[in-house]
């Protein structure tokens, strides 16, 4: 593999803990109680939009606040500045590893674009990807497989890896036609067992031999 695609949060990051605190600064702004880390992280992976309308869902909120709650959320994880949000381990000298290997590095996020691009400002490797896709890049978002085929055109390399932690990214690569690696350790819903076909690692050292021989897991 000489490209490599990530998505953001559950795989690079471990940012539930901020989206946390948007969530529930949102419900105390619209009178509603907090919900816990684990509900909350549940709801990740579709986007912004989904994952307020899943907690609409789980509170039993009417559906014309949606807009509303949105723009609160968003107001309230952009003040919390990533405060929370973490690396997972090994991931920073993985990415300056693979740079410096001249493997072209992306970023295909259903994360919105501009909070996307300054966690990775905030943790000091944008530079390092040559592509950044969020979640309001284009009209739709994964599982559909136009950003990962935007972010894969833009690399402009026949061998690129899709590397995500949940479901959607994993069907996201499926649907693009591109090979796939599953941190096992991110966001994920199903057991280990739903995803064939694919590599999978649960710490970020063993992500260089999954590149460099991944003709033995088709994808």
């Amino acid at each position: 593999m000489t490209a490599v695609i990530f998505d953001l949060d559950g795989t690079l990051i471990d940012s539930a803990p901020d989206i946390q605190f948007a969530v529930n600064a949102m419900l105390a702004d619209a009178g509603h109680a907090p919900l816990d880390l684990k509900t909350v992280t549940s709801f990740i992976g579709n986007g912004v939009p989904t994952l307020v309308q899943r907690v609409m869902d789980h509170l039993s909120i009417q559906s014309e606040h949606h807009t509303d709650l949105m723009t609160s959320m968003m107001h309230h994880y952009t003040a919390s500045k990533n405060t929370h949000t973490k690396f997972y381990p090994e991931v920073e000298p993985l990415l300056h590893t693979l740079k410096s290997q001249g493997i072209k590095l992306g970023i295909c996020t259903n994360k919105p674009y501009a909070p996307a691009y300054d966690v990775l400002k905030h943790f000091g490797i944008l530079t390092l990807f040559d592509t950044v896709i969020g979640g309001d890049s284009l009209p739709t978002r994964k599982p559909d497989p136009a950003m990962l085929l935007t972010a894969a055109a833009k690399l402009d390399d026949p061998n690129t890896l899709y590397v995500g932690d949940s479901e959607v990214d994993y069907h996201t690569a499926q649907n693009a036609n591109l090979p796939f690696a599953l941190f096992t350790s991110g966001y994920r819903k199903n057991p280990i067992d739903y995803f064939t076909d694919c590599a999978q690692f649960d710490d970020f050292t063993q992500l260089p031999q999954i590149i460099s021989s991944f003709s033995k897991y088709p994808g």
